[in-house]
């Protein structure tokens, strides 16, 4: 089983498995067909407030990913979802829409579903 990490808006492969959104909104300026998902997990990005509160900024992203592991711990039945996928899929790619692929919530999902995974 492998968990990898894709920006949406990069050109879908065969090889990406099985293709969850984990962003709570849409991203801007894509087409769904484009996106080629499997799935859009939205309730399991993290919520407006943080989202908001995090701004992107990497200042921030220590404590916008502690921040964001709580609201995992509460949000159970979104995250044994993609634990079940993940369990199930040889290979699960989280899709998100930031620019910068060091600090954002698909970094912390992926590092939080490897621990309970493991």
């Amino acid at each position: 089983m492998t968990i990898a990490l894709k920006r949406v808006y990069e050109t879908a492969e065969d090889t990406d498995g099985y293709r969850v959104l984990v962003d709570r909104l849409w991203p801007r300026g894509i087409s769904k067909v484009k996106a080629k998902l499997d799935l859009w997990l939205k309730e399991i990005g993290p919520t407006t407030e943080l989202r908001k509160w995090f701004g992107h900024d990497p200042a921030k992203f220590d404590e916008f990913a502690d921040k964001y592991r709580k609201e995992l711990d509460g949000n159970t039945e979104a995250v044994d979802k993609l634990v079940a996928i993940c369990r199930e899929q040889p290979k699960v790619t989280l899709l998100y829409g930031a620019k910068d692929p060091e600090h954002n919530q698909a970094v912390v999902l992926k590092d939080y579903l490897v621990s309970r995974l493991s």
